[in-house]
């Protein structure tokens, strides 16, 4: 099985045509996903390109590159904006899956339970994809469309996300049976944006409870101008319309949803905080 590593897109756009080779970030989804299964004929790997890694500002907000870990994003110098998208990326398998797996990898895996993909919502992220026939760009919100499933077509690398400038804090919570390796009962990402002792503005998004982590617009119109303690109890009474949790190994349904308010509730609170440590919910 060929592996090409080229140091520039457009030959990684030219390898992927065909449809023969498959695109290659820190492999580890993609490589636990072969099991014993067929490898594909060829794979190109990404990490060698030119701009496809680290975070910088980009006009009026942040890109993150699609080869950039999340080793990377943990380590990087960002504003209390992203504390919520560091802290799931503390989340993203052991300290060996972070040095190695990437954050567009995570995306275009796709999996319901994806660490970064709430925080990202939270963060109005938009994803920029490349194709031989030019650059695309669409909100993550659009972008993965359900279980492993996303708009990338055959040929097209998702090359970065672009996160727009904004003030507030965020925070990112996740359930689990564990505290470390778990993939996620629930999961939930704020970013919050106080006036004085009131909400201005929250974004909410939550994760391993629907097909696709989905974000809480009726919820967050109703938290403005409301005291955290307020917030709280709005989001223990909301009924998660937007939500469409099952019943599997790692937790039923009902259970999701009442966790879902309780993780609600806490990263609104985190979320307002000041020097905080985000702390991991068992």
């Amino acid at each position: 099985m060929p592996l090409h590593r080229p140091e520039s897109l457009d030959a990684a756009l030219e390898l992927l045509q065909g449809g023969r080779a498959v695109a290659l970030g820190g492999g580890t989804d993609l490589y636990p996903a072969l099991r014993d299964g067929t490898p594909p004929p060829e794979m190109v790997d990404l990490t060698r390109i030119d701009g496809l890694r680290g975070i910088s500002r980009s006009g009026d907000g942040w890109r993150i590159g699609g080869a950039t870990t999340w080793t990377q994003v943990v380590k990087a110098e960002l504003p209390p904006l992203f504390d919520g998208l560091k802290a799931a990326a503390r989340e993203v398998g052991s300290v060996q899956i972070q040095n190695a797996g990437t954050v567009a990898g995570n995306l275009c895996n796709a999996s319901p339970a994806a660490d970064g993909v709430p925080a990202l919502l939270a963060l109005d992220a938009q994803v920029e994809l490349a194709a031989p026939s030019g650059m695309r760009r669409m909100p993550l919100s659009d972008f993965i469309t359900g279980p492993r499933a996303t708009k990338l077509v055959p040929g097209e690398i998702l090359t970065a996300l672009f996160i727009p400038e904004a003030t507030g804090q965020g925070a990112f919570l996740k359930l689990g049976a564990r505290r470390y390796l778990v993939i996620s009962i629930a999961m939930v990402s704020a970013v919050v944006e106080m006036e004085g002792d009131t909400i201005e503005s929250a974004r909410l998004a939550v994760g391993a409870c629907s097909p696709v982590a989905r974000r809480l617009p009726k919820l967050e119109a109703t938290l403005a101008g409301k005291t955290i303690v307020q917030a709280e109890q709005a989001a223990l009474d909301y009924g998660y319309p937007e939500l469409s949790p099952i019943d599997d190994v790692r937790a039923g349904a009902g259970y999701r949803r009442e966790a879902v308010a309780t993780l609600v509730a806490r990263a609104l609170s985190q979320a307002a905080l000041t020097d905080k440590e985000v702390p991991h919910v068992a």
